[in-house]
């Protein structure tokens, strides 16, 4: 198993294109997944297609690590799941406590496949964005979640997976740090004109941060994030 190459989740949201300029900066060779579950916001597909093609060009070194791309079609997910991310219905919270934009076994099936992909392209080294300290309240995006899972696969799969999750403890105006330390300007810049996370799929208004309807959860915490890094930043 190869131990200086890595297998990023790159769904082409701000989180895992952040990710993936953090594993450029470790790994010798980089691969990528996505996933097309039926997603609302179906654009973020397209966008990472915009993040790949240029992100190496930001560092000289990246881009002769950029390696294979690869998609999975998980459309029962999305036929399973009656939520707001898989639905056109409105964004709320449900009786348990929980966003109704939350797709339950997203991240462990998202996780559990790309581990069996790593596991044909003889990669130890998964990144995912997952991140509890400023999310949404997705029980799957939890340290504990993730850790219990990485354990599971290395049993269930004789193998040693490292499950990286570079901005769990990360709140959203580190993670737009953490993109400037990695890439400069730059990069910032190439994850507010083609990065998207808007739970809506809205592409029609740029905003400061980036793209999206400004009202949805995940816009929220974006722009925040936003807001608090540019402060921090003066």
């Amino acid at each position: 198993m190869n131990d200086t190459g890595a297998l990023v989740l790159l769904s082409g949201g701000q989180d895992s294109a952040t990710c993936l300029a953090w594993a450029l900066d470790r790994f010798e060779t980089v691969e990528t997944l996505a996933f097309d579950y039926g997603q609302r916001h179906h654009v973020e597909l397209a966008c990472r297609c915009e993040i790949l093609a240029r992100i190496g060009g930001i560092k000289p070194a990246w881009g002769g690590r950029i390696g294979a791309d690869h998609s999975l079609g998980l459309e029962t997910l999305g036929a399973v799941s009656d939520t707001a991310l898989t639905r056109d219905v409105a964004i709320a919270m449900d009786e348990n406590g929980l966003p109704n934009t939350f797709v339950p076994g997203r991240n462990i099936l998202f996780l559990t496949f790309a581990a069996a992909l790593a596991y044909r392209r003889g990669l130890r080294h998964i990144v995912g964005g997952m991140c509890e300290t400023d999310f949404s309240g997705y029980p799957d995006c939890r340290d504990d979640a993730i850790k219990a899972l990485q354990v599971a696969l290395n049993i269930g799969m004789a193998q040693k997976f490292v499950l990286h999750t570079p901005l769990m403890w990360l709140d959203k105006a580190a993670t737009w740090g953490l993109a400037e330390t990695l890439g400069g300007d730059e990069l910032v810049d190439l994850i507010v004109e083609q990065s998207h996370t808007c739970y809506t799929g809205d592409r029609t208004t740029r905003h400061p941060w980036g793209y999206g309807c400004a009202t949805c959860p995940a816009c929220d915490i974006r722009a925040r994030g936003y807001d608090a890094y540019r402060e921090g930043a003066k």
